[in-house]
C-alpha cells in the first residue's frame, strides 16, 4: 500500500519524523506560543483527505485554512503549475504575462457589477492593506470602520481592522480604525428578537457611529460579506444593502472582504451575491481563487476608484504581484470550478446534506446552541447552557471541553476548523454527499463529549 504521494507508510513515517524534528528546531509558527507547540505533520493529501505523520487518513473538514476550495492536489491545477513552470516561472509585475492577464479576465467576469480591474497581491492580508490604501487615496480621508467579530489578516492595517482578540497585542490605537457592532442575532447587541429588528437596529447603530465619528473623516467601511473565522454569521436580509446605502449617502468607500467567503465557498462565486444586487466599491479575495496552491490574492476595483489613478500613480506594489505560477493556478482553478460544477456542488451539498444534518444534530445535542451557514461554510456554536447561551469556551480562548471534543473527532478521522467555542464545518467545495455524511457522522459522535459538559 502506498500513499497518494507514492510513499510507503514506513517511508512516510520516517520522512514525517525528520520533518517534525527540523520543524521544532527551526520553524517559528504563527499565532502560537512556541515552547508548548506540538504541530501535526501532514505527509500527503488528495481530494478531501489528508494523511498525518503516522499514516492516518483524516477527512479535511477544515479545508486547511478554509482555502482548499477545489480540494487537495486537483490534477488540472497541478498540471497547470507544472506547465507554467516549464514555460515561465517568474516575471516582474511591470511586464505583461498571459497567465496574469487571463486570471484577471476570469476573475473580473465573476465579480459583481463592474469590478473589472484587478490588482494582484500575495494573499488576503495584503489585499486588505491595498484596498484600504486605495480607499484613503480616493477619498482623501483616513478612518476606516470595521465590525467587531471579524478577521481581516495579520499585517499591520489588516490586524488593526480585525475585530477579535488577535488584534489586541498589535493595537496601539493609532491605526485610524473604528470598530462597531455588526448583526448577530444569536448574540444580539441590539436586544433584537427577529432578523428584521436586528437589521434595522444594526444599521441605526452603524449610522450613529458614522455621524459621531464624522462622515468627512471616514474613508471606508470594510466588512466580510459573511464573517468567517469570527463565526460565519450570515448577515440578515437587507443589512448589506443598508450598508451600501449608508456608504453612498456619506461618500464612504464600501470594501467587501471575500478572502475566505469567495470562490464558491458559500455556494456562489462570491458571498455578497446572497445579498442581491449589492455591489461594493472594492472587493478583496485570496484563498479559494487558486485554493492556495501558490500564494495569491487581490483587489477587484470599481471604475470610479480605478479612475483616481488614471493620471496619478498608484503608490504601491509587490515584487510577486500577479506571479505566473500563482495566476496560472488561478486560471486552472476557476476553469475547473466552472467545468466541473464545483460552485453548484457546494450549494447543493450545503442545502441538501450539511444544513439539514447540522440542524438535526442541534435537535439531539444539548451542547449545540446554534448552527448557521451557507454552501460549505457552516459554524456549530457550542454552549454550556442553552438557556443562558454561555459558550463552551470563553471568547478569545479554549477549554478542556472543546479540546476533548476536537480530539475525539480527530481520533475518529475528522479534521475540524476550531475557533473559541465553535466548530466550523468547512470542507472543500468538491466534497461528495457520501464524504459529507461520513464527516457529519463522526461529528455526531464527537459532540457527545461536548454534551457531557453541559448543565
Amino acid at each position: 500500500m502506498t500513499l497518494p504521494n507514492g510513499l510507503t507508510p514506513d517511508a512516510a513515517r520516517e520522512k514525517a519524523a525528520r520533518a517534525y524534528e527540523l520543524d521544532r528546531a527551526h520553524v517559528f509558527h504563527s499565532w502560537s506560543a512556541q515552547k508548548s507547540l506540538n504541530p501535526m505533520v501532514i505527509t500527503a493529501a488528495q481530494g478531501c483527505y489528508v494523511w498525518d505523520g503516522e499514516g492516518n487518513r483524516l477527512l479535511d473538514f477544515s479545508s486547511q485554512m478554509v482555502n482548499t476550495n477545489i480540494g487537495h492536489q486537483h490534477p488540472k491545477v497541478v498540471a497547470a503549475i507544472q506547465e507554467q513552470a516549464a514555460t515561465l516561472c517568474t516575471i516582474g509585475p511591470a511586464f505583461v504575462n498571459d497567465a496574469r492577464s487571463e486570471a484577471a479576465r476570469l476573475i473580473a467576469e465573476r465579480t459583481p457589477g463592474e469590478l473589472n480591474r484587478i490588482f494582484f497581491t500575495n494573499g488576503g492580508a495584503d489585499a486588505v492593506e491595498h484596498a484600504v490604501r486605495m480607499a484613503r487615496l480616493h477619498t482623501g480621508r483616513y478612518k476606516v470602520l470595521s465590525r467587531y467579530r471579524s478577521y481581516h489578516g495579520g499585517t499591520e492595517t489588516a490586524v488593526n481592522l480585525t475585530g477579535d482578540p488577535r488584534r489586541w497585542p498589535n493595537d496601539h490605537g493609532n491605526a485610524g480604525v473604528v470598530h462597531f457592532f455588526g448583526p448577530f442575532l444569536y448574540r444580539s447587541q441590539f436586544h433584537a428578537g427577529t432578523e428584521a429588528e436586528e437589521t434595522e437596529r444594526a444599521l441605526q447603530h452603524l449610522e450613529q457611529t458614522i455621524v459621531f465619528e464624522g462622515p468627512s473623516t471616514i474613508a471606508a467601511i470594510i466588512l466580510e460579506s459573511i464573517p468567517g473565522t469570527a463565526g460565519i454569521m450570515v448577515p440578515p436580509p437587507g443589512y448589506l444593502a443598508g450598508v451600501r446605502e449608508l456608504c453612498d449617502r456619506y461618500g464612504i468607500v464600501f470594501i467587501a472582504d471575500e478572502v475566505m467567503s469567495g470562490f464558491g465557498r458559500t455556494g456562489k462565486w462570491f458571498a455578497i451575491e446572497h445579498a442581491g444586487d449589492v455591489v461594493p466599491d472594492l472587493l478583496t479575495f485570496a484563498k479559494g481563487v487558486n485554493s492556495g496552491y501558490v500564494p495569491l490574492g487581490g483587489v477587484a476595483i470599481a471604475p470610479h476608484i480605478a479612475a483616481t489613478f488614471d493620471d496619478r500613480p498608484y503608490p504601491g506594489g509587490l515584487t510577486y504581484s500577479g506571479h505566473p505560477l500563482a495566476t496560472a493556478a488561478a486560471v486552472a482553478t476557476i476553469n475547473a470550478m466552472r467545468d466541473e460544477g464545483i460552485v453548484e456542488n457546494a450549494a447543493d451539498i450545503g442545502e441538501r446534506v450539511i444544513g439539514p444534518t447540522l440542524r438535526e444534530l442541534a435537535g439531539r445535542h444539548p451542547s449545540i446552541g446554534e448552527v448557521r451557514g451557507k454552501g460549505v461554510f457552516w459554524a456549530v456554536e457550542l454552549v454550556l447552557d442553552r438557556a443562558t447561551r454561555e459558550p463552551l469556551a470563553p471568547y478569545g480562548g479554549s477549554s478542556p471541553a472543546m479540546a476533548e471534543t476536537v480530539a475525539a473527532a480527530k481520533a475518529a478521522g475528522l479534521l475540524l476548523f476550531v475557533n473559541f467555542n465553535r466548530l466550523h464545518v468547512v470542507p472543500p467545495c468538491i466534497i461528495s454527499e457520501a464524504e459529507a455524511k461520513e464527516g457529519l457522522a463522526i461529528l455526531d459522535q464527537a459532540l457527545t463529549i461536548a454534551d457531557g459538559h453541559t448543565v
